[in-house]
């Protein structure tokens, strides 16, 4: 878990969020604060509405009712990658783009844009592959790439969507010490998982039941 010292600063807000498709409630009436360098776990069973709060979150998914405010860059990591399989990028190309997000359309990297890409390959241990067709890539070593691309936005808010399924103990690990080293960094990470090691790590943990938040801890 991280320090506290710094949670006083909200980072995003819902109020009263209620989502829903063909006519039924995926949220109903959600309201949550995330804090600046806090790690945020959001829980519950399949169907609860955990990936549809992370969108709403993320600004993907905009709100049937209820306000959303959110304050500085965002960085949404999906749990799978959207990137066609013949669609010929690199991983370093991949990681590249979330640097692009701080520096407006059609700039160029700067030296502390690229420097910042390989510490990003660097701190996921994909450094190797960085020249490597995504494509390419295992499942884990994809996933890992997209939180790379994350961390290259240097984001205020970092969200991530089953950051740790399917991926080796090592892997998981690695992905667990780099998000508790973002919200040190003063980054409010939110997550949504089943992992019992991720939410064991979370300074604050919400658990949604049918739609609505059943208990925050």
């Amino acid at each position: 878990m991280t320090s506290l010292a710094i949670t006083a600063v909200i980072v995003a807000r819902l109020t009263d969020v209620v989502v829903r498709y063909d006519g039924r409630p995926a949220l109903a009436g959600v309201s949550a604060e995330i804090f600046r360098g806090v790690s945020t776990v959001i829980t519950g069973p399949n169907g609860a509405g955990k990936s549809t709060l992370l969108e709403v979150i993320a600004g993907t998914l905009v709100p049937s009712t209820g306000e959303r405010w959110v304050e500085g860059a965002v960085a949404f990591v999906p749990q799978r990658a959207s990137i066609p399989p013949r669609l010929p990028v690199s991983v370093r190309d991949v990681v590249s783009v979330g640097a692009w997000g701080g520096l407006g359309l059609w700039r160029r990297m700067d030296s502390a844009a690229r420097d910042g890409v390989d510490r990003a390959l660097e701190r996921l241990d994909i450094g190797a592959l960085a020249k490597h067709p995504f494509s390419s890539l295992s499942g884990g070593q994809q996933q890992r790439a997209l939180l790379a691309q994350g961390l290259a936005r240097r984001a205020d808010l970092l969200l991530l969507d089953e950051p740790t399924t399917g991926l080796d103990a090592a892997s998981s690990r690695r992905i667990r010490q780099v998000l508790h080293e973002e919200a040190e960094r003063g980054a409010a990470v939110v997550c949504v998982s089943h992992d019992a090691a991720v939410i064991g790590d979370a300074d604050d943990t919400i658990r949604l039941l049918d739609g609505r938040v059943a208990a925050t801890e």
